[in-house]
Order: C-alpha cells, then sequence, then structure tokens
C-alpha cells in the first residue's frame, strides 16, 4: 500500500549521503584522517606492485596472487574514498541516483573478486603444504592467469546480473542515505517500485559466490592443519604455518566485519557503530593488507631492504 502511494510520487534524481553526521568541528578531521589512509593505502599497495615486478626472485605463484590483490585493493578504496573525501572538503553530501548505482556496481565487483583472490590463495597454500612436489605444476604461470581472470570475469557477470535490474529501479521517498558510501541495504530502501525479485535474486547470488568460495577456503585449511599437526618437528610446523598466517589474519578480518555488517540485525547495532564496522573491510582492509603480508614476510622485507639500499647507494 505504502509502495503504491509513494509510486505517485516524482522521481528523485539525486541522493544525499549522510556519512558521519553533520558536526562541522569533526569534519576536517575525518577529511585528514581518510585522505591520511588513502595516501597510505595506494602507495603502501603500489610499492608492494613494484617490489613483486622488480624483484625475479618474488616472480611466483603466491606473490603474483598478492599483487594482483594490491591492485585491487587500489581500485577498492578508490571506489569509495575520492568521493568521500569530497564531501568532507566540501560539504556537498549529493550524488546523482546514476553515480550512485555505478558506485553500488563497482563496490559489488570489486569485493566480490577480492573475495575469490582470497580463495584462489588458500588452494595455492593448500598445495604448497599439502602437496609440495606437484605445487610447481599445480600452480603455474597459466593457471595462475587462470584464476586471477576467472575472478574478475565471474564477479563482473554476478555484479552485471544484479545492477541489470537495479538500474530499472525509480527512486522517490527519501533522498537521504544513511552511509558514508551507496550500499546495497541502504540504497533498495529508499526504491518506490517493488523490490522482492532483485533482493531475491541478489540473496541466491550473494550465498552462491559467498558460501561457495567460503567452503572451498575452510576444506583448504582443514587440510593444511591437519597436514601441520603430522609435520614431527616444531620447527617445521611452525615454519608451515607462518606461511599461511597472514593469509589467515586477512580472512578472519574480512569475514568478521562482513558477518557483522551485513548479517547481524541492524535494529541491534547502533548505526555509528554499523559505520565503523563498514570503514574496517572497506577502507582499513586495503590500507593494512599489504603491512601483514609484508611485516610477516622474509622475502619481502628483504626485498624492500636492497631497493631501499639500492636508492640510497
Amino acid at each position: 500500500m505504502e509502495k503504491a502511494e509513494v509510486r505517485n510520487q516524482t522521481p528523485i534524481v539525486e541522493f544525499i549521503l549522510l556519512g558521519f553526521g553533520n558536526d562541522p568541528k569533526l569534519q576536517p578531521l575525518l577529511f585528514l584522517l581518510f585522505l591520511v589512509i588513502y595516501i597510505v593505502t595506494v602507495a603502501g599497495n603500489i610499492l608492494f606492485i613494484v617490489l613483486v615486478v622488480t624483484n625475479q626472485h618474488l616472480h611466483i605463484p603466491m606473490y603474483f596472487l598478492l599483487g594482483n590483490l594490491s591492485f585491487l585493493e587500489i581500485c577498492y578504496t578508490s571506489a569509495i574514498l575520492p568521493r568521500l573525501l569530497a564531501s568532507l572538503l566540501t560539504g556537498d553530501r549529493t550524488i546523482s541516483v546514476k553515480g550512485c548505482i555505478v558506485q553500488l556496481y563497482s563496490f559489488g565487483i570489486l569485493a566480490l573478486t577480492e573475495y575469490l583472490l582470497l580463495t584462489a590463495m588458500s588452494y595455492g597454500r593448500y598445495l604448497a603444504i599439502c602437496n609440495p612436489l606437484r605445487y610447481a605444476a599445480l600452480m603455474n604461470g597459466t593457471v595462475c592467469w587462470q584464476l586471477v581472470a576467472g575472478s574478475w570475469i565471474s564477479s563482473f557477470l554476478l555484479s552485471t546480473i544484479v545492477n541489470i535490474f537495479f538500474f530499472q529501479l525509480t527512486f522517490c521517498d527519501s533522498k537521504e542515505i544513511d552511509h558514508f558510501f551507496c550500499d546495497f541495504s541502504p540504497v533498495i530502501k529508499l526504491s518506490c517500485v517493488d523490490t522482492q525479485t532483485l533482493e531475491l535474486l541478489t540473496f541466491i547470488i550473494s550465498v552462491i559466490a559467498t558460501c561457495v568460495p567460503f567452503l572451498l577456503t575452510l576444506t583448504s585449511y582443514i587440510c593444511i592443519i591437519s597436514t601441520i599437526l603430522r609435520i614431527p618437528s616444531s620447527i617445521g610446523r611452525q615454519k608451515a604455518f607462518s606461511t599461511c598466517s597472514s593469509h589467515l589474519i586477512v580472512l578472519a578480518v574480512l569475514h568478521v566485519t562482513v558477518l557483522i555488517v551485513y548479517l547481524v540485525p541492524t535494529a541491534n547495532v547502533p548505526k555509528v557503530l554499523h559505520k565503523i564496522f563498514s570503514v574496517f573491510y572497506t577502507v582499513l582492509t586495503p590500507m593494512i593488507n599489504p603491512v601483514i603480508y609484508s611485516l610477516r614476510n622474509k622475502e619481502v622485507n628483504e626485498s624492500l631492504r636492497k631497493s631501499i639500499l639500492k636508492l640510497v647507494a
């Protein structure tokens, strides 16, 4: 009934992203905070890519996937932060409906690609620990390219299916989105047409796109842990576990924050806290990923040290 009444109203052409409130004292601080995060994220991930490309001994499958993940993180954070920084700087919080849907589309592709790349890395860790003798044959350059291409193509196709329906929506209720970027749930609530089909389609695609990779990752790590526990020496177990500890940390941070944001009922979580958890997986994760992989990796640290010495010399 409400939908029918709203349907007669004039469609809106722009939204207002409420972000983190109106406090004029808070806006400059938030701008500086997110600007620093954006610069560190882009610089850190570019540095990691340069290290992988320029150091011959890093031309192995694991670093090829990590380099692609770093490129993805740059795109991921660039889909959200520049728009947020502009609104904090100018005070203009408006975004066109088309611009909002494009941001949602980009975010969907990049988020799903990241998830699939992390799954591919789980497979790589599984082969390295559980089947080391065949690792070079099963995880060669061709397979790596196929895993990366498959991740991007699958994400593009699945996100496109959802957004074909999304572009057909009209919005004529409130203009205000109580978030700092265009996410699915807050945007779809503003539609003045029936969204049940779109919500069902999105749910089905989300279940397939998240549950299948999650089960593959879980299976990989069950096998990995089982293999590590069978290693007789404690030093051997420590060494084997250290090769996948960074990946586990990244997976843990991503899964915990995404589960809190999308599965915990919003009525039970204050909106500010909900936004803070969203910041973790959309803004902070791309920044800390290269740090986690670098600090816990002797080969990367050694390559960085040599590169710095060359520059100094």
